[in-house]
């Protein structure tokens, strides 16, 4: 990500946040605006234009996106303002906002937990994923089995990030771009995401306990991500962000072979 990006970035966020009256409906516009930018390159050139000025790029959104609602408007009117590193950045950025939306808009609900609970049903079934991700598949149809899949058992606001993001996957892959949105939702709600590695279970106890341990680490709200993994064969393994605690049973055999080699 260049460093004009990472401003942008910060730029609307802030502006999203200054936003009133921001709905589900409101994430699904900037959804379907970020699929009309991203399917245009010469709309996607033009307003992510380094060269053009601000104003002029701003007057192109504001009429493209003229049937948008105001806060819809004003949320990418502040986007396109911005200078990108380059316009799949600004398209990335647009799909950040509707993410960060969808999660302001469903406070009650843990999305990022839900769309882990997706990601982990991706992983387990080959087919599926397969499907999903093909290029072939018709997007549409992608976007219908997720809500087929999630219907009543997931949030609006899951189903809804989930079954836009494999319709306009971009070269990305599934699983990619779940975890991509886990973290968009966590930091939205100040929350810094774990995924715990485990070859058994952890009971509600031991998850409070690692939860606590991590939010004293990290200085903030840890949400827990639990995956029952046998190659782990005993003990823990948590990455947060780049960083990884291996406490692994396998980790440790690891560094014995790696010592007893040498």
């Amino acid at each position: 990500m260049g460093s004009a990006t990472t401003q942008a970035l910060a730029a609307t966020t802030d502006a999203l946040a200054a936003e009133s009256g921001l709905t589900l409906d409101s994430a699904a516009e900037l959804f379907a605006a970020a699929r009309t930018v991203g399917e245009s390159g010469q709309l996607s050139g033009a307003l992510a234009d380094p060269a053009a000025p601000a104003r002029a790029r701003t007057a192109l959104a504001q009429a493209v996106f003229a049937g948008s609602s105001a806060p819809v408007r004003s949320v990418l009117t502040a986007a396109v303002a911005q200078r990108w590193s380059s316009a799949s950045d600004l398209v990335e950025g647009i799909e950040e906002l509707a993410i960060r939306t969808a999660a302001i808009a469903s406070v009650g609900d843990d999305v990022a937990a839900e769309l882990f609970s997706v990601s982990r049903l991706v992983a387990a079934n080959p087919e599926l994923e397969l499907a999903l991700g093909s290029r072939l598949g018709d997007a549409e149809a992608k976007g219908a089995l997720i809500e087929k899949l999630l219907a009543g058992k997931a949030s609006p606001a899951a189903v809804l990030i989930a079954s836009s993001l494999v319709r306009q996957p971009r070269e990305r892959r599934v699983r990619q771009l779940l975890g991509r949105a886990i973290r968009i939702v966590s930091a939205q709600r100040s929350r810094t995401v774990a995924t715990v590695h485990t070859a058994t279970p952890l009971n509600a106890e031991q998850q409070t306990r690692l939860r606590d341990a991590l939010s004293r680490r990290y200085g903030g709200e840890v949400s827990l991500n639990v995956v029952s993994d046998p190659g782990v064969v005993g003990g823990l393994r948590v990455q947060v962000g780049d960083d990884v605690i291996d406490g692994s049973i396998s980790a440790r055999l690891a560094d014995l072979r790696q010592k007893l080699a040498s």
